[in-house]
């Protein structure tokens, strides 16, 4: 029973190193870029079922607690607590937004490496055959591959948290009545 355990979850560890071994050190780039990302992500999910409930309310009764809502000064503070709750729904966006394209570009960096490799063992062996061109062609596919599953995987994050950090917004504008 434990060694069934233990094999189990060895086995997506054995792959993800068989990976990087056959796709060579971008991959790991790769690898950790993905792991940020999803980090990120999860990170965003606690933060909008967590903590964003929390601070709107504690915000929301310091508003209701005002006695004047009309004034310019009241105004600015009801933008002020607005925003700040915006900032915190959008803190990791960016950086999530970026590590999208990230992931195909070191992809790219790969592919290209492994295309070097292929050219540079034509040379060397003056020769175009298969078994030439096939490890560096490998490792190419192996990086763009890695570099366009993290990007994929992370477009939904990215455009879920972002769509709802601006419902959630335009919703809190409309709680803090004046």
């Amino acid at each position: 029973m434990a060694e069934a355990i233990v094999t189990a979850l060895a086995t997506p560890v054995q792959a993800v190193g068989d990976l990087i071994a056959s796709g060579g050190p971008v991959v790991l780039w790769i690898l950790v870029t993905g792991v940020l990302l999803w980090t990120l992500a999860l990170e965003r999910y606690w933060y909008f079922k967590r903590v964003l409930p929390r601070e709107a309310e504690r915000m929301l009764a310091a508003w209701r607690a005002r006695r004047e809502h009309k004034s310019w000064c009241a105004r600015s503070i009801r933008q002020a607590m607005i925003s700040r709750l915006n900032a915190g729904m959008t803190s990791k966006l960016t950086l999530m937004r970026t590590l999208v394209p990230l992931a195909p570009l070191l992809g790219l960096i790969g592919t290209v490496s492994g295309m070097l490799e292929v050219f540079e063992a034509m040379a060397l062996r003056g020769s175009a055959d298969a078994r030439t061109m096939a490890e560096g062609v490998s490792h190419a596919m192996i990086c763009t591959m890695s570099g366009l599953a993290v990007s994929i995987s992370g477009l939904y994050p990215v455009h879920y948290f972002s769509s709802r950090a601006r419902r959630k917004t335009e919703l809190y504008s409309d709680e803090f009545e004046f």
